[in-house]
């Protein structure tokens, strides 16, 4: 569990706790003319921050996934899908609200918790969030997979991708999660677990990347071929679904980018005190970690117009109950 002064969500007790030493010994050991020098600039952040955050970003997947699951024109693979990712960035939220909830409770002395019972709750954190990063990962490649067919085989869409194929994707992409998830924590000491999560990650990259490219160079010709012989409006559709897709995976990368490269830089110069300069940001890199939960439903309501009208009609039912 991350102590007060350092809000480190477990992800991956094993490599950052000693890097977090590595920077408190630089600041207690180095001369202040170092420090200049190096010119280190750590941003703290309050801890009620992360739980305010938390909180927004949970209420609103939870409306995601409701607003799906009310709707029957949304009950379709691509759907279930974002469904998924909605479900992928709750575990950031929940494991950020309970570890900061726990925190604050600590600090003030209102609750005294076991240190071995703090250990149990570090290894369900660090199981769900990196569940979290794979099963996000896994799904993006997903949806894009998804598109690519819906843009390339539009005819025999429905036959390729069933409502049985998707949900047997679904239970093979959160078991792949959560089973390699455990072992990570388990081997929570291995640099094999950072460098298979920088692999993944950089894998996952390069297969959308190919997949995006494809789809963008040839899907306008391909789209006015099936337009100009079936007089169908699909291909607009489903690139603006793979737009919406493009943005999600850029959103993605962009706020779990600096997490990646603090992974990359654990293995690359633990000791550099110029990387010691990047590792003193962290929390700073955790806050962008749920800006990425709390901005993907708004994408989602922003660029679908049934799935905006649906989570509108929730909206107004709450209020008009609530009144």
């Amino acid at each position: 569990m991350a102590n007060s002064s350092f809000h480190y969500p477990s992800i991956l007790h094993m490599e950052f706790t000693p890097v977090v030493d590595i920077v408190e010994d630089n600041e207690t050991n180095s001369t202040s003319g170092e420090r200049n020098l190096l010119g280190c600039v750590q941003i703290r952040i309050p801890q009620e921050l992360f739980l305010a955050l938390g909180l927004i970003s949970l209420v609103e997947n939870i409306l995601v996934i409701l607003a799906i699951i009310r709707n029957r024109n949304l009950h379709s693979p691509m759907y279930y899908f974002i469904c998924c990712l909605a479900v992928s960035d709750m575990l950031v939220s929940v494991s950020n609200v309970v570890e900061t909830i726990v925190m604050l409770l600590t600090d003030h002395g209102l609750l005294d918790v076991h240190p071995g019972m703090l250990r149990h709750l570090d290894n369900v954190i660090d199981v769900m969030i990196c569940s979290s990063v794979v099963s996000s990962l896994s799904f993006l490649c997903t949806i894009a997979a998804d598109r690519y067919i819906t843009i390339f085989y539009a005819l025999r869409y429905h036959s390729i991708m069933t409502s049985q194929r998707a949900v047997v994707i679904i239970v093979l992409v959160w078991l792949v999660s959560i089973i390699s998830s455990i072992l990570f924590i388990v081997h929570d000491t291995d640099h094999a677990v950072i460098v298979c999560l920088i692999t993944f990650f950089f894998t996952t990259l390069v297969f959308n990347a190919v997949l995006y490219l494809h789809m963008f160079i040839l899907a306008h010709v391909h789209s006015r071929r099936i337009t100009a012989f079936h007089k169908s409006r699909r291909p607009s559709t489903s690139m603006k679904g793979a737009i919406t897709l493009t943005i999600l995976l850029g959103v993605f990368i962009v706020c779990w980018g600096p997490f990646f490269l603090h992974l990359i830089l654990t293995l690359a110069c633990p000791t550099s005190p110029f990387c010691n300069c990047f590792f003193r940001n962290f929390n700073l890199f955790l806050i962008l970690i749920i800006c990425n939960s709390l901005i993907d439903p708004l994408i989602y309501a922003y660029r679908s117009r049934e799935l905006r009208k649906t989570l509108q009609e929730m909206l107004m039912c709450s209020f008009c109950f609530s009144v």
